[in-house]
């Protein structure tokens, strides 16, 4: 019975985590990225490199990056060229949320 229980816990704990994340990740729908390429096209900015960091989604840029704000609507994430990609990231955790090719 002990490890019936412990299992269903364990069980219960890994959907748990699962669920939240899921819950983080973020969805850039197309027409939300077709404003955002149009946007930075008409405001580029210089890419820039960052040797050592893996741009990835989840990678916490350095306080020396900075962040460019998205004057879009409902725009909540702020923007960077890096490697000639325009990232999306979280201002709050500087966290990359979306990388655009």
């Amino acid at each position: 019975m002990k490890a019936y229980l412990t299992s269903a816990v364990a069980g219960l704990a890994l959907a748990a985590f699962a669920g939240s994340a899921m819950a983080q990740d973020v969805i850039i729908k197309p027409e939300q990225e077709t404003v955002i390429r149009e946007y930075v096209k008409k405001k580029p900015l210089a890419s820039i490199n960052l040797p050592g960091v893996e741009l990835n989604v989840g990678t916490a840029l350095p306080e020396t990056v900075e962040l460019h704000k998205l004057e879009v609507p409902d725009a909540k994430y702020e923007y960077v060229v890096i490697d000639n990609k325009t990232v999306l990231v979280d201002p709050g955790t500087r966290k990359v949320v979306h990388v655009m090719n």
